[in-house]
């Protein structure tokens, strides 16, 4: 009964308070060890995270309880210059969330046990002033002055991703696992400010300032885990695409009439000892947003005034044109004694989003994750043979994307600029039983 309690309790904070974006939108990591070695956790059995990386490593984890939270803190800002309307620059506030994990894990035999792994997927947040614009140059706001988008008012987006993740794993013999964790998906969003974007819509009064709207849905991750030597570990996991019900609220903002499913992904990792003390841990992950429309859809499809089944809403709608994203994570592990681990780790994905010559930067204003280059340090502390403390700390360097504007087909043009840097520190009691 405790554990439910508790499970309902992060499962709570989770919907209300977390929204990051990493890799793409994706977390940099997931568990707190995972996130002290840039999230390379494929082929790594030390936490209950296994239903969120892979489900095969949770057979290894043996009988214990993880929970932990991180401290989220995105710094986020967006301009044009060059545009008839004026230029504008603005800054977004609200930059500090945080990101609850919970994990479970009980061995039912030598061979088997079971668990439930509950994270945040990911999520995005932007939160700008109004009156960025100088003018109101569509005549939106009844003359006053125009938010980034040409909207009236704050322009801001808030999108979380809630997965629970119970979580069966399976020894084939000494060396081998495979694990299934069946996805329970939950997601919340809220956009404010896209009044100009009302007459290109199929549904205009579905477009922003709806509040809160809710989605929910499934999907499956598997895995394999192969201890093929006493050194070197690989490990395997994939994740179909997770089907989640429409925003209705938001059904002329997001192509297919409100469809936001959450991408397919897959990872591949190996853990080799390099000595008795250091662990080296690599993973390669591939997520794959260009087959999500309401992701991958370019910005222009809907403008300047489109018909079915171009407008936003339409299967053809516009999106944010994001590409695919490789991310490669690299980590170390090192026993500096038995009651003291040290870890450091960096994470590199190319952003999604690319600028170039395709005006896919301007919705990208409502979600910059442009973030590539990541670094994390962490440790863990053995208070006694069954409780442990986990701290990890992550820093995303700065990175700037700048394109030509999609508004150069409502007659306004110029060009736009996204940066984006993020810092984290989190902490996590595990205990053993």
């Amino acid at each position: 009964m405790k554990l439910k309690k508790i499970a309902a309790l992060v499962a709570i904070a989770a919907a209300s308070g977390s929204a990051f974006a990493t890799n793409g939108y994706f977390s940099h990591g997931y568990g707190m060890k995972a996130k002290g070695m840039g999230g390379a956790a494929t082929a790594v059995t030390g936490d209950t995270f296994g239903g969120a990386n892979n489900p095969a490593t949770m057979v290894w984890a043996g009988d214990r309880l993880d929970v932990g939270v991180d401290l989220f803190s995105p710094k986020r800002s967006s301009s044009r210059q060059g545009s008839p309307a004026g230029d504008g620059t603005s800054e977004s506030g609200s930059n500090l969330f945080y990101v609850p994990e919970f994990g479970y894990n009980k061995m039912l035999g030598w061979n088997i046990s079971a668990g439930v792994t509950v994270y945040g997927n990911g999520g995005m947040n932007t939160d700008y002033p109004g009156a960025a614009l100088a003018g109101d140059p569509f005549g939106t706001c009844a003359g006053a002055q125009e938010n980034l988008l040409f909207g009236c008012g704050k322009l801001g987006v808030d999108l979380i991703q809630l997965i629970i993740a119970p979580t069966l794993a399976y020894k084939i013999n000494t060396n081998h696992s495979v694990g299934i964790s069946p996805l329970l998906g939950y997601q919340r969003f809220k956009v404010d400010g896209l009044q100009a974007f009302a007459g290109v819509s199929s549904s205009g009064t579905d477009v922003t300032n709806k509040g809160y709207d809710d989605s929910r849905g499934w999907g499956l991750r598997v895995g394999w885990l192969g201890k093929i030597s006493d050194t070197v570990t690989l490990g395997a996991a994939y994740s179909t695409r997770m089907r989640m019900s429409a925003f209705s609220k938001y059904k002329g903002l997001f192509a297919e009439g409100g469809d936001f499913d959450i991408p397919e992904n897959y990872n591949f990792g190996i853990t080799v000892k390099a000595t008795p003390k250091l662990t080296i841990a690599a993973d390669i992950q591939q997520i794959n947003y260009a087959d999500v429309k309401s992701i991958a859809n370019g910005v222009t499809n809907s403008l300047p005034a489109p018909v079915a089944p171009n407008r936003l809403g339409d299967v053809n709608g516009s999106g944010f044109n994001w590409r695919d994203q490789t991310v490669y994570k690299l980590g170390a592990e090192y026993e500096y004694s038995k009651s003291l681990i040290l870890r450091a780790g960096y994470n590199y994905g190319k952003s999604p989003v690319r600028g170039d010559t395709t005006n896919d930067v301007t919705f990208n204003i409502l979600a910059p994750g442009v973030v590539e280059k990541h670094v994390t340090l962490g440790a863990t502390w053995m208070l006694s043979s069954k409780d442990e403390v986990t701290l990890s700390y992550m820093h995303a360097f700065k990175n700037t994307v700048t394109g030509p504007s999609a508004t150069v087909l409502l007659g306004q043009g110029g060009t736009e600029t996204l940066k984006m840097s993020q810092d984290a520190l989190g902490i996590a009691y595990g205990l053993k039983f």
